[in-house]
């Protein structure tokens, strides 16, 4: 620091140097706030400063996909930050039929816990012989979808071609030990490109090259050939980058279950091992509509923060132009709770309200057990969303699992019927028809 860390200027908005230092070393500001450091002290500190594991960025607008930046080995010390980008891989080689069945698929989306799920990427693989059919189909997927690509041409010329055909979406370009030295030259230095070898000391010597030639948005490939070396080579460079400050291996990286294997369910039993182990992007050759909701549930599972628990705002909600005769339905803000009786409420087609108790996030019986999803905070939450003037009946269906509450709900609401419901999501449709009915023939 200038001075040894005693020139205390301010101009950084801090009041001494050492607040500087302390609020740099938290990432709390940058480098540029101090005008006074020396250029290789500033270099030091940038490399220093730089996370372990680099953020790289594929593609561009709203389907840029950014991977990296993590920094622990388990999630439970703190949380994974970037889900691996799905990539669906489309040959040259393959028939007019099968590449648009492909292109078709990366338009596929699934919503799932409030979150919209689909393929990250396209990986365009040179198969042919032909290098102008390849360069026709990356024109193809861009005209078509604008999702990220993956070139992959071992074909210096056809590579080439493909990337200045498509840098205007920044894609990810390919290389090896064998094309490097044709390709690396004619890429632009913010160019993002993946270092493919066959080993782990192969892929460190090239990794050395493309840094000495000055790019740096890298992404590697150990080309692992089985499940075993998924494991192995995924967690030594992760325990490389984070735990031994091995620069080389600081990138997010890329696997392609196609080079273990061509059957489809085997290499959606890869994916998953990818999705657990460290894979910055996952390429697949093809997959069911099925396979992929479950591959992408598995992805959102791990890449959730363990230390906040999923949850919805805790408020009423309306379904199916719900009136004063819609029933009421109390549950608590817990995200998979709520999508499981908000799915099921909308099949019955009837009118409810669901009442989201504020339980920071837990499900019915934990909250029951910690004293937020009780008696006392119901009877508050139905009268602070003042039910009883957005319907006429006042009858309260409470979840199964609690009905222990009844009574005592029962003495904090007097005016109102408190009732039990099924204790699971699938039964509501068949309860709501019969508590209808149960009205009419009351009526």
């Amino acid at each position: 620091l200038p001075e040894n860390g005693k020139k205390n200027c301010k101009e950084c908005g801090l009041a001494t140097c050492f607040a500087f230092a302390m609020k740099l070393a938290n990432a709390g500001i940058t480098l540029d706030k101090c005008t006074y450091l020396s250029a290789e002290v500033r270099l030091q500190l940038e490399d220093m400063l730089q996370p372990p594991i680099r953020q790289v960025f594929i593609g561009t607008g709203a389907r840029q996909v950014a991977i990296g930046e993590e920094e622990v080995m388990f999630r439970h010390q703190k949380t994974f930050f970037r889900a691996p980008g799905m990539a669906l891989l489309i040959a040259d080689g393959e028939d007019e039929e099968s590449c648009s069945a492909k292109i078709a698929k990366i338009g596929w989306q699934f919503e799932r816990l409030d979150k919209l799920s689909r393929f990250d990427l396209v990986a365009l693989s040179h198969t042919s012989t032909d290098g102008g059919k390849y360069l026709q189909l990356v024109q193809k997927v861009m005209a078509e979808t604008d999702a990220g690509l993956i070139l992959l041409a071992a074909e210096p010329e056809v590579l080439l071609s493909a990337y200045e055909a498509s840098k205007s979406r920044n894609p990810l370009v390919c290389v090896t030990d064998g094309n490097y030295a044709q390709v690396v030259p004619h890429l632009a230095k913010s160019a993002v490109v993946c270092a493919s070898a066959d080993g782990l000391d192969n892929l460190a010597n090239l990794v050395g090259k493309l840094k000495e030639a000055g790019l740096e948005n890298l992404v590697l490939d150990p080309g692992s050939g089985s499940l075993v070396e998924l494991v192995r080579d995924q967690t030594m460079i992760r325990r490389a980058a984070l735990l031994h400050k091995f620069r080389p291996f600081g990138f997010p990286t890329l696997f392609l279950a196609a080079r273990v294997t061509s059957d489809l369910e085997q290499q959606m039993l890869l994916a998953v091992a990818g999705v657990a182990k460290y894979a910055g992007i996952i390429v697949l050759d093809d997959i069911s509509s099925e396979n992929f909701q479950v591959l992408l549930t598995v992805r959102q599972n791990i890449y959730t923060d363990p230390r906040v628990p999923p949850a919805v705002e805790s408020k009423v909600y309306g379904f199916n132009e719900a009136d004063e005769s819609a029933a009421v339905l109390v549950t608590t803000n817990f995200a998979l709770t709520y999508y499981a009786v908000a799915g099921e409420v909308e099949n019955s087609k009837l009118p409810v309200f669901l009442c989201c108790q504020d339980t920071g996030g837990l499900c019915v019986l934990a909250a029951w057990s910690t004293g937020t999803f009780g008696p006392e905070t119901i009877a508050e939450m139905v009268k602070k969303q003042a039910l009883a003037d957005k319907v006429t009946h006042k009858q309260l269906v409470l979840p199964g699992y609690v009905a222990r509450i009844k009574g005592d709900l029962e003495e904090e609401l007097p005016d109102w019927e408190i009732l039990v419901g099924p204790r699971e999501a699938v039964d509501i449709p068949n309860y709501l028809n019969e508590l209808k009915k149960r009205r009419e023939n009351v009526a």
